[in-house]
């Protein structure tokens, strides 16, 4: 027997709900496609438990960032520990109406009802802010470190809070001024909140994998399951977590880095070269530490093949077949005469580079002793990867022109025909083409443009007013060059190398290390300085794009 046809109205609105879908599969079986707008965001819990996991998670982050190994812990761990805390605060406080000074400043509700999953996502998004501030996006932080305990400087409290508070908000600003571009194309996803996500699930829509995807306000099944219940399991599992840490952390530290290489020929220089994990390549080297595993590019639990299979041929074209070539083949820059990686500075002869003899009582660069002493050398492994850091402009460049050339290409041509249209026009034209509906459409049409079921159900809500982000960034361009004045002895950056510093943010990444030391040749704390402001403009812009 055939199957019935369906009505043609039904199956066009089929196609349309289809359409509306994101079309990344990932996040169309994790995230759901439907919303309560009543539900309160904005409540005491929220701002209690949010900004109580950003200060704890900031102290933590920065703390742990000063191990040989960082040490980050997660938002997911404030994202779990917040549920309980957020019911029981549902539990016992009264639903009574909080006015500030006499109702003048408004009033707030301290138990307006159950805890929900939308309270829970905004302390999340607090605690995140906590994992960006205090981890090793925060890179002030470590200049600020670098010039008390290296070049003995003196710094301020106001000044040194000023200079981190203006490079991370620096980032938001562009974030939010960008956010048209990177964050509301439903092409725009991030697999790392996937895993966040999928916490917060508070039902099955349908799929079969949402439906396994059980998560923290999904509530238990009434029949008595075979297996423990979610919230047994998970205490099960951070009290095992808890425990074996005590093993690579604290008893036997040597599970941190293992190097059987290095044990089985202790004597062998190019044994501790290949083996070696804090010293050599790490051929044959592993790790039980999960801190370990996690350091330095998140979990790989949560990152897409295809990243982690990315990741590891660059890895393994870099560790294992660029480096021995240039320290065993062709000995580059005298690579044999020192230690295959390192991160000190070494004199010609491989002996430690003493920079107290080439730098003046305000640690410039004294030229006329560094020609005395000698020039500086790296070891090849970590000059290499200095070098390969100035291909990244260049590879993100390709990286879009092969994937993307298309769509860039078609804007481009788009471009170079208004700009042909209007260069024949007079200034009465330009006015009636910015008046006229044309450019109301196209406007509009931008807007709308790849628009799934997630950004539509956002427009329910007003959004964050663009002039916000503008005021953020433009304010802490004004804060940071009215420091080149207030704490000119602490600063020691003329104003025009802050404005540079941020010009070079619009158009470069890895240059704006090189640019610098070409405009202040010699003068190395201002230099790190001046380092600060365009990496956390990148980094802090890339982390707000991934909280929205």
């Amino acid at each position: 027997m055939a199957p019935l046809k369906k009505p043609p109205a039904a199956a066009a609105e089929e196609e349309e709900e289809r359409a509306e879908r994101c079309a990344v599969e990932e996040v169309a079986l994790v995230v759901p496609e439907t919303d309560d707008p009543t539900a309160p965001v904005m409540t005491f819990r929220a701002w209690t438990l949010g900004l109580g996991s950003c200060v704890l998670l900031i102290f933590l982050n920065t703390f742990f960032t000063y191990r040989t190994q960082p040490l980050t812990i997660s938002g997911i761990l404030a994202q779990i520990l917040v549920l309980p805390a957020g019911r029981f605060m549902a539990a016992v406080l009264p639903d009574r109406e909080v006015r500030i000074l006499g109702g003048r400043l408004g009033s707030f509700n301290l138990n307006p009802g159950p805890f929900n999953v939308k309270e829970h996502v905004i302390i999340t998004i607090f605690a995140n802010c906590g994992v960006s501030y205090g981890g090793g996006d925060a890179y002030s932080i470590g200049a600020i470190t670098v010039m008390k305990a290296y070049y003995k400087q003196t710094l301020s409290f106001a000044c040194a809070l000023l200079i981190v508070l203006t490079t991370q908000i620096l980032g938001y600003g562009w974030a939010g001024m960008l956010r048209r571009y990177l964050v509301d194309p439903a092409e725009m996803w991030w697999p790392s909140n996937l895993a966040q996500v999928s916490l917060f699930r508070s039902g099955a829509n349908g799929h079969e994998l949402a439906r396994e995807c059980r998560a923290l306000h999904e509530k238990e099944d009434g029949e008595k399951s075979r297996g423990p219940s979610r919230m047994r399991f998970f205490l099960i599992v951070f009290f095992a977590s808890f425990a074996y840490y005590a093993l690579p952390g604290y008893l036997l530290p040597i599970l941190t880095f293992f190097s059987w290489a290095c044990w089985v020929w202790p004597h062998s220089i190019t044994a501790q070269q290949v083996g070696s994990g804090y010293h050599g390549l790490g051929l044959g080297a592993f790790t039980l530490d999960w801190a370990g595993i996690s350091a330095y590019h998140g979990s790989p639990l949560v990152a897409p093949w295809a990243s982690i299979a990315n990741t590891g041929a660059g890895f393994v074209m870099f560790i294992y077949v660029i480096v021995p070539l240039c320290y065993w083949r062709f000995n580059t820059f005298d690579a044999r005469t020192f230690p295959i990686f390192s991160n000190q500075l070494f004199t010609g002869t491989g002996q430690k580079y003493d920079t107290t003899k080439v730098l003046t009582k305000d640690f410039d660069l004294n030229v006329a002793a560094y020609e005395s002493y000698g020039k500086l050398y790296l070891s090849p492994l970590f000059a290499i990867s200095i070098g390969s850091g100035f291909l990244r402009f260049t590879s993100t460049i390709v990286h879009v022109l092969l994937f993307h050339g298309a769509y860039v290409f078609h804007l481009y041509r788009v471009c170079c025909n208004l700009v042909i249209t209007w260069s024949h026009r007079s200034m009465d034209c330009w006015c009636v083409l910015l008046g006229s509906d044309m450019w109301k459409q196209s406007r509009s049409a931008m807007n709308a443009a790849k628009q799934d079921v997630h950004a539509k159900l956002m427009q329910r809500y007003k959004q964050v007013p663009q002039w916000w982000f503008l005021v953020l960034l433009l304010g802490s361009v004004a804060v940071s060059l009215l420091m080149c004045f207030v704490w000119k002895e602490e600063v020691q950056l003329p104003w025009w190398g802050m404005l540079f510093a941020f010009r070079a943010r619009l158009h470069r990444h890895a240059p704006h290390r090189r640019h610098p030391g070409h405009h202040q040749p010699g003068m190395t704390p201002q230099l790190t300085r001046h380092i600060c402001h365009p990496r956390n403009c990148l980094n802090l812009s890339s982390d707000l794009a991934l909280f929205f």
